[in-house]
């Protein structure tokens, strides 16, 4: 081989280290910041606890209901058959 065709390999070896480490290191940053965000909001979550509502009782279905649910079934067909 020539010895620019070495040198040019060098220096794309060189590159191709730098490019890799500098995502690997991004990579690390990041999921450190990750870890240490997830541990202050699992903290802050113990100060701070959020009050979860009540979960509304289903509604009851009326003799009128049977209709407006056949009409939706068919809509949906038809909507799937005919797109």
């Amino acid at each position: 081989m020539s010895p620019e065709t070495l040198a040019n390999l060098e220096l794309g070896g060189t590159v191709l280290l730098i490019g890799f480490s500098t995502v690997f290191i991004f990579l690390c940053i990041l999921i450190i910041a990750m870890n240490i965000m997830a541990s202050v909001i699992a903290y802050l979550n113990k100060v701070f606890p959020v009050a979860v509502p009540a979960a509304a009782a289903p509604k009851a279905l009326k003799a009128g209901d049977d209709a407006e649910i056949a009409i939706a079934i068919a809509c949906a067909t038809l909507k799937q058959n005919h797109g």
